[in-house]
């Protein structure tokens, strides 16, 4: 063979052929490692033991022994040269018979180190069509920690490197048929044009794909995995995108890699805006980790959406982070509706101050000169002129009674697609002190920031919505209050101080109209830099953005806050 080895699957039947110094093989699916440290029955075919780090010639006789049976069809062998077998084997398995590969050649790369790359050249045919499928992924190799064999650390990617954790590489008739999403002005939007909505048009397909007419035709999908990240009142890990095994959160249904037969897609219509989403989308393209939401305070209609995260997890509208600072827009509402201050009245706002226990301060331990009113504390962002307030208050219900009850925090919220609709948890001591000023317990997203700025800037609580509630009769949530219009006054003021001379000034000096912003940055435990966030308004738009780790809330979500608002 010249020295160049060649493998190939043809009409579902497995050859492989070995030689020289490269191999040809197969490629299976599955989910990715972690389950258990060797093969099931300790044994991975001719695998060599050794100890210490692997080298690249066990690496390589790794790699080849692997792809080699993979090529073969024998996804038993196959799968004893990986550390999770029974993941392995199942995938394996599962590319011929569950996602209908009729043919593929895999052509190894170079290794590096213990790294082996590979292209995978195949062919799906279902229903007597057939199309390629192309791609390249690689695979790494470890030590056996019991047997100490070289071995395949297990990843889905190696199968297809778009797959995660608990997901399957499918092909065939899906349920749903294809959707067209455009935007409120008809714009079609895209995934390719704008990448953040990937995720958003794989869940309104699978809401409202049959509801909305179309004809499903034949594709290749990634199945998302059967497991979720949240529970359903909510709760999830500090970020939301793992589950405490260490499962990716999905965030909708599945997504098509390839279109076998074309179907009749239905035409959706959103509440988006064409113009503000790409604004969105190269705005969080700056920053790594961010995330954006643009709403309407008119009416909660949601603009845009956006991610830029290495997971793909829409933090933006399931996310569950300690907001920092912006979390003062609520609490300022519930000092001003309980009449315990006023934007024009004195708010104390000392270096430190301490309650329950525990010792507050403000950014490198700033304070403002006696008599500062607290319209310009709220426009420094000083802690403490908060936390003072809280014996004033006498109740430890009422922050999340505010959030609730005026600015619909923790309602269902049926967007139309998944969302958390934030958590204001009733705490006492230093718990409660911390959540006056955004950190503790509570936990929101960008999608609950901007929501509590629409509020703000109207005075009225709306339901955000992405699609209209009308495709479906779905209820709409609605608060029990609504803002008096003296705390709204004097709530928008602050919020306009801030934007010109307080914290958010910078950020937003590019912004025009009627603007108003509050910037934010939370600490999160073992974090070597607090989350960036930043919320704002510019007449009838509301934006609010997070970076994770990114710092002080003007230095990176204020930006991009600044960019959605000046589209």
């Amino acid at each position: 063979m010249n020295g160049a080895a060649k493998g190939a699957i043809i009409g579902g039947v497995f050859l492989a052929m070995v030689g020289g110094a490269g191999y040809g093989m197969y490629s299976l699916v599955g989910d990715t490692g972690g389950g258990k440290d060797d093969t099931a029955d300790g044994k991975s075919a001719t695998a060599s033991r050794g100890e210490g780090p692997v080298t690249e010639k066990e690496a390589v006789e790794a790699a080849k022994g692997f792809l080699t049976a993979w090529a073969a069809g024998d996804d038993r062998t196959a799968a004893d040269w990986t550390n999770n077998a029974s993941e392995a084997q199942s995938a394996v398995a599962d590319f011929k018979a569950k996602a209908y590969v009729s043919k593929a050649v895999i052509t190894p790369g170079t290794p590096t180190g213990t790294t082996v790359p590979f292209k995978v050249a195949a062919e799906v045919t279902y229903e007597g069509t057939t199309k390629p499928l192309a791609y390249e992924s690689r695979l790494t190799v470890v030590r056996g920690l019991s047997t100490g064999k070289a071995l395949v650390d297990w990843q889905a990617s190696v199968i297809h490197p778009d797959l995660k954790r608990g997901e399957r590489l499918r092909a065939g008739t899906p349920a749903s048929p294809p959707v067209k999403l455009v935007d409120r002005n008809d714009q079609e939007l895209t995934p390719e044009k704008y990448p953040s909505l990937r995720p958003v048009l794989a869940q309104l397909r699978e809401v409202y794909g049959s509801k909305a007419g179309g004809k499903a035709g034949a594709e290749v999908w990634i199945e998302p995995a059967a497991a979720t990240a949240t529970t359903q009142d909510g709760s999830a890990t500090q970020d939301g995108a793992t589950t405490q095994d260490g499962a990716t959160a999905q965030d909708g249904g599945r997504r098509t890699l390839l279109t076998l037969v074309a179907g009749e897609p239905s035409t959706l219509k959103t509440y988006l805006d064409a113009k503000v989403q790409a604004a969105a989308e190269q705005a969080v393209a700056r920053f790594p980790e961010s995330s954006v939401v643009a709403v309407k305070p008119s009416n909660g209609h949601i603009l845009a959406i956006a991610n830029n995260r290495k997971d793909g997890y829409n933090a933006a509208m399931t996310g569950t982070r300690a907001p920092g600072s912006t979390m003062k827009i609520v609490t300022a509402a519930m000092l001003l509706d309980r009449g315990k201050v006023a934007a024009d009245k004195p708010a104390p706002c000392d270096k430190t101050v301490s309650w329950g226990g525990r010792s507050f301060h403000n950014l490198e331990n700033f304070q403002l000169p006696a008599g500062t009113n607290f319209s310009t504390s709220f426009a420094r962002s000083c802690n403490t002129a908060f936390i003072k307030q809280i014996k004033e208050v006498d109740e430890d219900a009422a922050l999340s009674k505010e959030a609730t009850e005026v600015f619909g925090i923790g309602l269902d919220w049926k967007t139309g697609i998944k969302s958390f609709d934030g958590k204001v948890p009733v705490t006492t001591g230093a718990e409660s002190a911390a959540e006056y000023i955004g950190q503790g317990q509570i936990t929101m997203n960008p999608l609950n920031i901007a929501s509590i700025t629409a509020t703000a800037r109207s005075g009225r609580f709306h339901q955000p919505l992405l699609v209209s509630p009308e495709l479906d009769g779905r209820p709409t949530a609605t608060a029990a209050r609504t803002m008096k219009s003296s705390v709204r006054g004097q709530l928008v003021s602050m919020m306009r101080l801030t934007a010109t001379s307080g914290t958010g000034a910078e950020a937003m000096a590019s912004v025009g109209g009627d603007k108003g912003a509050k910037t934010g940055s939370a600490e999160v435990d073992g974090a070597g830099s607090p989350d960036s966030w930043f919320t704002g308004f510019s007449d009838d738009v509301a934006a609010a953005a997070m970076v994770e780790g990114g710092g002080h809330g003007s230095d990176a979500a204020g930006p991009i806050v600044a960019a959605v608002l000046s589209p």
